[in-house]
């Protein structure tokens, strides 16, 4: 059997004219495809769609002339198309990543504003003289010795006052643990 004669059976429905064209050109295809994606379990699926699609177009081939540019373009056309599809899958993804990324930077600072707004609120809902030290020590960075002094007041005075704040902080954000840890880590490496 040759080209021409497998392609006349082939249009008749015969398996074995397909078995034939199979075997002649699969192992060729292959090698084809992967010289532009490197990958031969991926060649092997393109040329695998390339024999599907002959088979389901055999009533189109023409019997005076060989598949093999046929096969070839298919091949070929079958590989472009894996290709489109996975850089649309590629993009999908890094649309999908970056949108995601973007929701979280947006909670982030959501939640950001949201702690900052209830720390404002608990420094406001202390007693006037804890509120004005813990501003003038963790906002203005004024040591425990200069408050005390500008206060008139006893450094374990303001040493109290600012146990008292932290108490207070550490209340209103005891279900933010990860936040409280940061915060009152800061609050503790005061300057005394």
């Amino acid at each position: 059997m040759n080209d021409i004669e497998a392609v006349r059976d082939l249009k008749k429905g015969s398996k074995v004219a397909f078995k034939y064209l199979f075997n002649t050109y699969y192992n060729r295809l292959v090698a084809y495809i992967t010289t532009y994606n490197h990958n031969i379990a991926q060649s092997e699926d393109v040329v695998q769609q390339t024999f599907i699609r002959l088979w389901d177009n055999r009533q189109k081939l023409d019997e005076d002339q060989s598949p093999k540019g046929y096969l070839y373009a298919i091949a070929y056309n079958i590989y472009c198309d894996t290709l489109k599809t996975k850089k649309k899958q590629e993009k999908l993804m890094s649309v999908i990543w970056e949108r995601a990324l973007r929701d979280r930077i947006e909670e982030d600072m959501d939640a950001k504003e949201r702690r900052i707004q209830k720390m404002r609120q608990v420094i406001d809902s202390l007693p006037p003289k804890c509120k004005e030290i813990i501003q003038m020590n963790k906002i203005q960075g004024i040591k425990y010795k200069d408050i005390a002094g500008h206060m008139g007041i006893s450094i374990k005075t303001v040493e109290a006052q600012m146990r008292i704040a932290f108490t207070k902080i550490r209340e209103a954000f005891e279900d933010d643990q990860l936040f409280l840890f940061v915060v009152l880590r800061k609050f503790d490496h005061h300057n005394n």
